[in-house]
């Protein structure tokens, strides 16, 4: 049987001319660039709708449930996000409970101000040798669900952009006993549950709603994802609805065949690629462990897929760091935290890239350790400082679209910029995040707190940019408090 490539590829090289969109007609002559135009179509005959799926688009959904042990799984064309927001209004009235990580995504954030509901917070342990944000504990989740009678669905991130799984067998048991749906963002993980180096993923371990965002860590196009439902406890129905509304409505063949090669490879050569990899990674994080002055940072429950280097008590930051393999080595990471980097691995790597990168670590950490660096640390950059990275509580006066209301439909609420040094103490009407990984750091409605204006001035002093205010340094507050 064909997968939605084959389909696509045999299509283009018949003499159907189409009267339809796409405007570039399949005519690869016309931009004289390198893209796919010619398996770029619509929803034509014979090739299905992702809203409607029954034919060529559901076969592939269903393979890509099988794979991960999923009850029913949709295509996501609009990234993880999508799938995140439709999991979260479809599991939730307007004006409900909900209790979430705090180091969730920002689309889950954006899911509360859309539905208007009321966010409850449990807060990932915080590894102070790491500076690590750590797992969700199953006891704080049960806590918290008996002090907030009336919650309506949990929401975790897991593994985090950083790597560390939580113990999602157990919390789904928490949150099972008191039939509420478990919500797993697991976008990070598309590759867990292929090889027993990596943990299983959370649909094997009882969760709801699990999203994996596929172009992550695996090979397929970026912004391609996967949402899984399971159990009657979520409303499978309603997800969906929000799904169509939230979706294009002109699904790109070209994402979806992606989606359907990747699950076809994994099917098909899973085994075989993914058992090259991990002894390639397990020899590279072995070989990283030698290091003197740097260090492979990981966790109790970890995705080894994610290299961890940590930079703390060299005298340098995470961005110089960063910025010096990018610049000197021309290796790219994926991001820059406080005092560590992040390179991610995949199935996709070669030798040659592990060996560069292992190379430039095994040379920077020898130069560190004989004090042979020219680093030329800006004001607030050194690596030595005592700063707190860890996620800072909060007190919540509102809830986003509560503020938005004010905002909007009182004539007596207005806004005033401060500079973030004076802005302890006022109630922001504004997100503050770093991105990546993209977790609010303070949220519309919460009343700014000291720690909070000190690490945000921390991460624009290291060379952070902080997304969400409209202006650089300053955040937008209520001015009547």
């Amino acid at each position: 049987m064909m997968n939605l490539y084959e389909m696509l590829k045999n299509y283009s090289n018949t003499d159907y001319y189409g009267f339809h969109m796409p405007g570039h007609k399949r005519n690869e002559n016309l931009t004289n660039c390198d893209l796919p135009y010619s398996i770029d179509i619509t929803e034509i005959e014979g090739f299905d709708d992702l809203h409607h799926a029954d034919g060529i688009l559901k076969e592939a959904e269903n393979k890509a449930a099988i794979l991960y042990h999923a009850q029913e799984t949709s295509f996501l064309v609009n990234g993880s996000t999508v799938g995140i927001l439709s999991a979260v209004m479809g599991c939730t009235l307007r004006g409900d409970k909900i209790l979430i990580s705090r180091n969730c995504h920002k689309s889950v954030y954006h899911a509360i101000y859309m539905n208007g509901l009321k966010p409850v917070y449990v807060y990932p342990r915080f590894y102070e040798e790491e500076e690590l944000n750590g797992p969700v504990e199953a006891s704080d989740v049960e806590e918290l669900l008996c002090q907030n009678p009336g919650i309506r669905a949990v929401v975790i991130t897991s593994p985090t952009y950083d790597g560390v799984v939580s113990d999602v067998k157990a919390i789904a048991d928490v949150t099972h006993r008191k039939n509420i749906p478990l919500i797993v963002d697991e976008a990070h993980g598309a590759h867990f549950g292929f090889h027993s180096y990596f943990p299983q993923n959370s649909n094997v371990y009882g969760a709801d709603i699990v999203i994996h965002s596929l172009h992550k860590t695996l090979p397929s196009l970026t912004q391609t994802a996967l949402i899984h439902m399971n159990g009657s406890l979520a409303d499978r129905k309603k997800i969906k609805g929000y799904l169509h509304m939230l979706q294009t409505s002109s699904p790109s063949y070209v994402l979806m065949a992606g989606m359907d090669v990747c699950m076809d490879l994994i099917s098909k050569r899973g085994s075989e690629i993914f058992e090259t990899y991990t002894v390639m990674l397990e020899k590279m994080r072995n070989s990283l462990k030698e290091l003197k002055i740097l260090r492979l940072a990981e966790t109790e429950s970890y995705d080894k897929s994610k290299l961890v280097i940590s930079v703390k008590g060299t005298g340098i930051s995470g961005r110089q760091f960063y910025e010096k393999l990018l610049n000197q080595y021309h290796l790219q990471l994926e991001m820059a935290a406080g005092s560590y980097v992040l390179a991610m691995t995949s199935v996709g790597d070669t030798q040659e890239g592990m060996s560069r990168l292992t190379s430039a670590l095994k040379e920077m950490d020898f130069l560190l350790d004989k004090k042979m660096t020219e680093f030329e640390p800006k004001a607030g950059e050194q690596g030595k400082s005592k700063v707190n990275f860890s996620l800072p509580k909060l007190r919540k006066i509102y809830t986003s679209a509560e503020v938005d209301d004010l905002l909007n439909h009182s004539s007596g609420s207005k806004v005033i910029s401060l500079q973030w040094q004076n802005a302890e103490g006022w109630i922001s009407t504004e997100y503050a995040y770093v991105y990546p990984p993209g977790t609010p750091l303070v949220v519309p409605g919460e009343e700014i707190s000291r720690e909070a204006a000190e690490l945000i001035c921390k991460y624009e002093a290291l060379g952070f940019s902080v997304e969400g205010p409209e202006r650089k340094g300053r955040i937008e507050v209520l001015a009547n408090g």
